[in-house]
């Protein structure tokens, strides 16, 4: 893996950086997947957020059920008004 951080953030011109983090969701067309202890890469000016093909590959896997998740967690769901 290389170039996955120190580029310029496509938005602002900001610098990706490495950052590690405890747990990230990521929208599936499937529902969300959650990543515990996973390298992201993260603008230091606006924060936008970068994430390696690996990692994407690892959420599709999850959520198409290729990889059995480790435990599932339940997600209140309310409306806003």
């Amino acid at each position: 893996m290389t170039n996955l951080f120190g580029y310029r953030c496509e938005y602002c011109e900001g610098t990706v950086r490495e950052k590690r983090v405890a747990r990230e969701a990521f929208k599936h067309r499937a529902g969300f997947v959650i990543l515990e202890d996973v390298v992201i890469g993260v603008c230091d000016q606006c924060g936008n957020r970068y994430y390696a093909a690996e990692t994407l590959r690892r959420v599709q896997a999850i959520a198409s059920g290729k990889i059995p998740p480790e435990r599932t967690e339940q997600v209140p769901v309310a409306h806003a008004r």
